[in-house]
């Protein structure tokens, strides 16, 4: 059962106060639906006045101008699950039984019509990473959507425009870090890309049922804090396993309400002293067993099997909860031509750095042998594997560490939007400052100031074009995403959702305001947004 977050009991608090925080659901046909097994419908949140509603009509106006074309159905199940990690078994969440989940391939222009059935004890949702969707179909409890009951389910409906890899998981608590996270491919209809072969590689750090933990669990031990001061470097301190978390309880209907505090289980996974140049110091909070490509253990990995001289394109996706990786392929060079969904200049490097939630696609030609693919876990001295055969040989090892990842190293801001994706020159409209601050001495973790509220709104006006303004005041490096649009990088750069931001830095990117609702921003560190670290943008009415 899952642990009740800051971002529940406000939820919770929320929904009691009901006064006309809640209506009905939209008649528009294209808004979800949550049915029971009754087939009955529930509302949907509506926000505070002077904003615009998740399913209001300038939603439903935005959604027709994307002029959805022919639906594309699919049925996807979330539920409890055994799955083999290669010689080694665990009991956890996923979609259709698999690890990863069930991809779904549509096209761009086509109407995404998926139902997700809630088999799962707890309440979920579905949130689409990195697609500019109608705000009713975003899939966060409490803001845009109800939570999916245990034994009901939702229609999700909404027109994809933009080509790319995405991927999907919950906005529940800290379930995004069982396995319930598959990869959504956005295929072009007019692909300017040739190439052979096509290979997804989804990166993940993993806990779920190894030796009795579960993330909620280690929510339960990250939101008590260290005590002393400071939050970056985690060493010398000790984190003994604790009982949950005392004085928060769900309440009945919410994403918490399958059952108040989760006792902890399993030893300690607090992580001391990790640390990464690259990072900016501290690497993470977790302190992961295993770390899988494609639901694999580097013992058994997956193979992906070509032919030399083949053109391979490789859509890497960090669904992690905790962990970046750097990434590269034995003997290869790599050309980057994607980051986010969106297309990028060409350019080639040895090895590459993901931050939770970031994407890139990559071009390779392949040569003859047995390569490994190799995932290392920045500052957790851990990798993660996969292997790419196109001839005959043994098997690498699952300690291999290819030489390329010592190489060149490319980094987002080092990128430039493709001519095709940049944004046009302008200046901001409005500019939202965000400061990330706490640390991991009190789980404090905010922007501002302040832990996550879900009255708590940053407007926006329709047509503006705004300026994220991050300023990271802690010790540690943060993924920031913003839902339901892209961004640009500074200078030309990369148009992308999930951007890293160093210890210590400044990072503005802009966006055009441009899909009317409510759209979360917050760290992609599952556990730095469970206790805080999340916020919401508002168009205003």
């Amino acid at each position: 059962m899952r642990t009740p977050t800051r971002r529940t009991v406000l939820g919770a608090a929320l929904a009691a106060a009901s006064t006309g925080l809640l209506a009905a659901c939209s008649s528009d046909p294209m808004s979800g639906m949550n049915h029971d097994a009754g087939g009955a419908s529930s509302p949907a949140a509506v926000p505070p006045a002077g904003f615009l509603a998740p399913n209001g009509p300038e939603v439903a106006a935005a959604e027709a101008r994307r002029n959805p074309g022919p639906e594309r159905k699919v049925a996807l199940t979330a539920t409890e699950s055994t799955v083999d990690l290669g010689g080694r078994s665990v009991r956890t969440w996923t979609y259709g039984d698999r690890l990863p989940g069930q991809e779904v391939r549509v096209k761009a222009g086509e109407k995404l019509a998926l139902t997700l059935a809630n088999h799962l004890p707890q309440p979920t949702s579905l949130h689409w990473h990195g697609l500019a969707l109608r705000n009713d179909m975003d899939g966060v409890p409490g803001v845009t959507q109800d939570p999916i009951r245990p034994g009901a389910s939702f229609d999700y409906g909404f027109a994809l425009t933009h080509p790319g890899t995405y991927w999907f998981h919950p906005h529940s608590g800290a379930q995004q870090d069982r396995g319930l996270y598959a990869p959504l491919i956005v295929e072009d209809p007019k692909e300017p890309l040739a190439y052979d072969k096509e290979w997804v590689v989804v990166l993940d750090d993993w806990v779920d049922g190894v030796d009795g933990s579960t993330p909620d669990a280690v929510l339960a031990e990250l939101a008590k804090g260290m005590g002393g001061t400071g939050g970056g470097d985690h060493s010398g301190h000790t984190m003994p396993g604790m009982p949950g978390m005392p004085g928060m309880q769900g309440a009945p209907g919410t994403a918490a309400g399958a059952g108040g505090a989760t006792p902890a289980t399993g030893p300690s996974r607090m992580l001391m002293g990790a640390r990464s140049e690259l990072l900016g110091g501290d690497a993470g909070d977790v302190a992961y067993p295993f770390h899988l490509v494609n639901g694999r253990l580097p013992a058994a990995p997956e193979t992906f099997a070509a032919k030399p001289g083949d053109r391979v394109r490789i859509r890497l996706i960090n669904a992690g909860g905790d962990t970046a990786y750097r990434v590269a392929l034995g003997g290869h060079e790599l050309t980057v031509t994607h980051t986010d969904g969106f297309p990028v200049e060409p350019a080639t490097t040895q090895a590459l750095l993901l931050g939770m939630g970031e994407r890139y696609d990559v071009l390779v030609t392949v040569k003859d042998g047995v390569f490994p693919l190799t995932a290392l876990a920045e500052g957790k001295n851990a990798s993660a594997l996969a292997v790419l055969r196109t001839g005959g040989g043994a098997a690498p090892e699952a300690s291999v560490r290819p030489s390329e990842l010592d190489g060149r190293l490319l980094t987002a801001d080092r990128l430039k939007a493709h001519a095709s994706v940049r944004l046009p020159a302008r200046q901001p409209d409005r500019t939202v400052k965000l400061e990330m601050t706490g640390g991991m001495a009190k789980a404090d973790w905010a922007f501002n100031g302040r832990r996550y509220d879900p009255a708590q709104r940053y407007p926006v006006a329709a047509g503006e074009r705004v300026r994220l303004e991050f300023r990271n005041a802690t010790e540690m490096w943060h993924p920031v995403h913003l839902h339901g649009h892209s961004f640009a990088l500074p200078g030309d750069g990369p148009r992308k959702d999930t951007a890293i931001v160093l210890p210590g830095a400044t990072l503005a990117v802009d966006f055009d305001a441009d899909n009317p609702g409510l759209w979360m921003v917050h760290c992609h560190n599952v556990y730095h947004a469970e206790t805080g670290m999340m916020t919401v943008l508002g168009y205003r009415a």
